[in-house]
């Protein structure tokens, strides 16, 4: 039966990729939003089933990748104080800092534990009242509604030894200040399924409209991609600029309306600090004042710590769409997923990671034309 899917599988995805071929009339250029998209892109070949007129772009769907080098290194700081037990998922523990990570934090003395929900955090700090638990809140819409549920129990169990290191980045922003940006070459967009699953479709549309172009949301898969393409194809080829949902199977356009709550309840929008983008006005999530005895940032008086990106890394590049990682004369030889001078090579969803997996050795971007 495998085999039969399997089968199934590419013949649909031939299909889609002639009728793209169809389609097409003229040279575009999509990015697609999630870093989960781009690994899938390369390591199916999706870019190479597309016809030379057509160029995808990598977009700054990461939020690893988008996490500042200051932010980890207030994260370093919290971290190796003795009365800290600093809870993070794990793909942050080898981001590197400016001088270490925190995988380095750990091996000098430093409580660093990896958990897998926020809760666990907060059932640490119930068992060790008499230690102080962070937990490193890091991702998009996505992961806030869980980190915002954290909080909130937190604070109605009366926790004093739980706090947040919020990093929280949110889709919308970076998409306009992409656009904004003089040298944006952006005439589309895949919009990451998973984030409008919890957040829904109502926020694109006044970017669709603003800009004139039009935002297809879609899943992972390699047939949702190829959909999600054709879908933004025919709005370009069609001169319309509109938001379109391929992702039906899990997105609505209100959202999950209970998530969404949620998040309003413990959280505010903040101007954020972006890795290799700078500050993005009202692009982050921060605590409300009501949760602010929450805040690891204040409590721990790491807010004046400063950091400038390593100028070696073209991190700022890659997240922005205006290199493919290859191009860094670093990729592969002083930046590898060992030992990495910045965290698209460490993420799970990093471009740079992506190309180092799939297209390593190939001296350069890895299919047709410019396309990459």
């Amino acid at each position: 039966m495998k085999y039969v899917d399997e089968y199934r599988d590419a013949k649909q995805a031939r299909a889609w990729a002639q009728r793209i071929l169809r389609l097409v009339t003229r040279p575009w250029q999509i990015m697609e939003i999630c870093g989960g998209q781009t690994h899938a892109i390369l390591r199916f070949g999706i870019d190479r089933l597309l016809p030379d007129q057509i160029r995808l772009i990598h977009g700054p769907g990461c939020p690893v990748c988008v996490t500042p080098v200051e932010l980890i290194d207030k994260a370093i700081a919290i971290a190796s104080r003795p009365e800290v037990i600093f809870c993070s998922f794990g793909d942050m523990l080898r981001v590197p800092g400016s001088a270490m990570d925190l995988l380095g934090a750990k091996a000098r003395g430093g409580d660093v534990r990896v958990v897998y929900s926020p809760m666990d955090a907060v059932a640490l700090a119930q068992r060790h009242l008499d230690r102080e638990v962070v937990f490193f809140a890091v991702g998009f819409e996505t992961t806030a509604p869980a980190n915002a549920m954290a909080a909130a129990h937190a604070a109605r169990l009366g926790l004093r030894n739980f706090s947040l290191l919020v990093a929280h980045v949110l889709v919308p922003p970076a998409i306009r200040a992409i656009l904004d940006s003089p040298d944006c070459r952006v005439q589309g967009f895949l919009a990451a399924g998973h984030v409008c699953t919890v957040m829904g479709t109502d926020q694109y549309e006044p970017i669709a409209r603003r800009y004139d172009v039009p935002i297809v949301v879609t899943g992972f898969e390699p047939l949702d991609l190829l959909q999600g393409i054709a879908q933004c194809i025919e709005q370009l080829e069609a001169g319309r600029a509109e938001v379109a949902i391929q992702y039906r199977r899990s997105v609505r356009p209100e959202g999950n309306v209970g998530a969404r709550r949620l998040m309003d309840q413990v959280f505010q929008p903040v101007e954020r600090k972006w890795r290799g983008m700078g500050s993005i006005p009202a692009s982050g999530l921060g605590l409300r004042p009501e949760y602010s005895q929450l805040d690891a940032e204040r409590r721990f008086d790491v807010g004046h710590l400063t950091a400038e990106e390593p100028s070696e890394c073209m991190a700022g590049a890659v997240l922005q769409g205006h290199r493919k990682p290859p191009e860094c004369p670093c990729f592969g030889t002083r930046c590898t997923p060992e030992h990495p001078l910045g965290a698209p090579m460490v993420s799970a969803e990093g471009a740079c990671a992506a190309y180092y997996r799939y297209r390593a050795g190939t001296g350069g971007p890895a299919s047709h034309g410019p396309g990459g």
